[in-house]
């Protein structure tokens, strides 16, 4: 699999309508239109997968710079993030597991004078 980055199009431009203008060139196996978490809008740019490489590189031959309305679109290929292993990254990354700190308490002053416990009474 092949993950491609199209950037550029038109804010209203649906899925259905960007695999419709990638099919001819190869097939799309999925698309994500990237959108604003709150408002629900458009970013602008999309990730699709194509099943090889010969087919992400036709299209970025025949539609990266094609323009769109008032904008051009951008398409390259994106490349793969490492994946964590086990769920999800860990919070504070420690190469060699955890430090083998030992937790040391203050030296006992022999001339201070403690507090008498409370009574229970």
């Amino acid at each position: 699999m092949v993950t491609l980055f199209v950037g550029g199009f038109p804010l209203g431009m649906e899925e259905i309508e960007l695999v419709k203008l990638i099919m001819p060139f190869g097939q799309v196996n999925t698309i994500k239109i990237v959108k604003d978490k709150k408002t629900r809008v458009c970013k602008g740019y999309a990730f699709l997968e194509m099943a090889d490489l010969e087919a992400a590189e036709n299209v970025i031959a025949n539609l990266n710079g094609l323009e769109i309305g008032d904008r051009a679109l951008t398409i390259k290929i994106s490349e793969e993030k490492p994946k964590p292993v086990g769920g999800s990254w860990p919070r504070k990354q420690q190469p060699f597991g955890k430090p083998n700190y030992v937790k040391v308490g203050k030296a006992p002053d022999p001339f201070r004078k403690k507090r008498p416990r409370r009574s229970t009474d």
